[in-house]
């Protein structure tokens, strides 16, 4: 992907390029997420946000092991006991 230079505007607005936008499937009025990161701005989508929070998650969680299958154990430990 080539690197663009654009200026900010008065009111502290940036343009996105459009092969940028066409990349990460953004149309305008979609919502964007910035990270400021050691001097530099990242700017992500929602659904990358999610997919990062999912990962980060997951590194924490043994392999074989299903925190749905264990929240389901607990609901119906918990409705028998009711």
């Amino acid at each position: 992907m080539p690197i663009f230079k654009t200026k900010i505007t008065e009111d502290g607005r940036v343009v996105i390029p459009p092969e940028y936008l066409q990349q990460m499937g953004l149309q305008p009025g979609d919502k964007v997420i910035m990270q400021l990161k050691e001097s530099e701005i990242i700017i992500f989508t929602p659904d990358r946000a999610i997919e990062r929070s999912q990962a980060l998650v997951r590194s924490f969680i043994p392999e074989g092991h299903s925190l749905v299958d264990e929240l389901i154990a607990e609901r119906r430990e918990e409705s028998r006991s009711e």
